[in-house]
């Protein structure tokens, strides 16, 4: 049960720790906004001087670094009223195909017998056509028992990454066939991967895990720069620190920062801005086996303020789009997603909402799960304690 009383006087036993963290974040905050004001202040060509001798100091600068520019490139249009900016949106997207995939998993329970997973992928294609055609369609897959215990080992824990692992790649397997498909279309479509195409998370992973996920991420940045079809990574709560993690290197700070890239910039946005890009340099163990598997030299970041209250959401790119100058042009797009969302792109919500599993629907498999079991007369036993769980909520 929940006691808000006993809750109330846990937080009150912290309250020194809560409000020494408060003002330790207000003077790194401080520190990092004069170590960036000194950033501005300098080229690419002195930056990349300065950081020479470190090998991924976070972020490097690109072609739009300016002396004396500030990072944040403001964005001129201003509306005075949400129907101007629809207008906007409209015709910025007008013709302008979006691709926005997500998916959603089932993975095994300990409450059966038999384990079991699932992969549903979804997916959202607006033509933004006068005829107003879209597509809207999910794809089912069953990861079976054989394939779950199928990993070399007798790691009980391996099944769960290995769901999670198959969602991912069912999402960037879309993404490839449509960016193939629309190679020769025009204009060419705005592909949306809901999350990061810097995958430090894979670096803690088995390495037969990792290097399926590097393996799918490549592809997608190797078959956009082939296709020429723009690729947006789209990060809405972004916790990265590769920009502060690169103005630390620059002024020699030798503690590990606490505040985020967003958390830096969100103060200096309105809406619409957005930061010149970086190249992405952060410093993990991704590629300590493989040095031709960093890729991360080919991903720019930048970062776009999409709502008036919130801290900027983040983009990661691929490289060929700043070195083609249709940079501006996609983030324009994006912009114009946020409009039509309200603060979030419409593509990514709609597929997020294509590719939900709810609980309920959770439950629904696992009841059709039951049945074909039964229907193969094979053996199924449920945990006791499941239905007890289940008869209390």
């Amino acid at each position: 049960m929940f006691s808000k009383p006993h809750v109330v006087s846990a937080l009150r036993a912290k309250q020194q720790d809560f409000a020494d963290f408060q003002l330790e974040a207000s003077e790194e905050l401080d520190r990092f906004r004069e170590a960036l004001e000194f950033a501005c202040s300098q080229g690419r060509e002195d930056l990349l001087q300065l950081l020479e001798d470190i090998p991924r100091p976070g972020a490097l600068p690109t072609v739009e670094r300016v002396a004396g520019r500030s990072i944040v490139l403001p964005f001129a249009p201003r509306w005075e009223n949400h129907t101007e900016a629809r207008a906007w949106a409209m015709d910025t997207l007008r013709n302008v195909p979006t691709l926005a995939v997500d998916g959603s998993q089932i993975t095994p329970s300990g409450d059966f017998s038999v384990p079991v997973g699932a992969v549903q992928v979804g997916w959202f294609e607006n033509a933004h056509d006068p005829a107003g055609h879209y597509e809207k369609n999910i794809e089912f897959e069953i990861i079976s028992p054989q394939e779950l215990m199928d990993v070399g080992d007798e790691d009980s824990s391996f099944p769960v990454p290995k769901v999670n692992l198959r969602r991912f790649e069912r999402e960037c397997d879309v993404l490839l066939d449509y960016m193939q498909a629309m190679a020769d279309h025009n204009p060419k479509p705005v592909c949306f991967f809901d999350g990061s195409l810097v995958i430090s998370f894979a670096a803690q992973m088995r390495p037969e895990l990792r290097d399926h996920y590097i393996r799918a991420v490549r592809a997608l940045l190797i078959t956009s720069e082939t296709t020429r079809v723009p690729l947006v990574g789209y990060i809405d709560t972004s916790r990265s620190k590769d920009l502060v993690s690169m103005l630390g290197c620059l002024k020699g700070f030798t503690t590990r920062p606490h505040i985020s890239d967003s958390a830096l910039l969100r103060g200096q946005m309105r809406w619409g801005d957005r930061t010149e890009a970086f190249v992405c340099a952060r410093n993990d163990s991704l590629f300590e086996r493989n040095d031709d598997q960093d890729y991360y030299e080919r991903v720019h970041f930048l970062y776009l303020k999409t709502t008036a209250e919130n801290a900027p959401s983040r983009l990661d790119l691929p490289a060929w789009l700043l070195e083609d100058g249709l940079l501006d042009q996609v983030v324009d797009v994006v912009r114009a997603e946020c409009v039509v969302g309200t603060g979030y792109p419409y593509a990514i919500e709609t597929a997020d909402a294509v590719a939900v599993i709810t609980a309920a629907d959770r439950e629904r498999f696992y009841r059709t799960l039951q049945e074909f079991i039964d229907s193969l007369g094979l053996d199924l036993r449920y945990a006791r304690k499941a239905y007890s769980k289940r008869g209390r909520r």
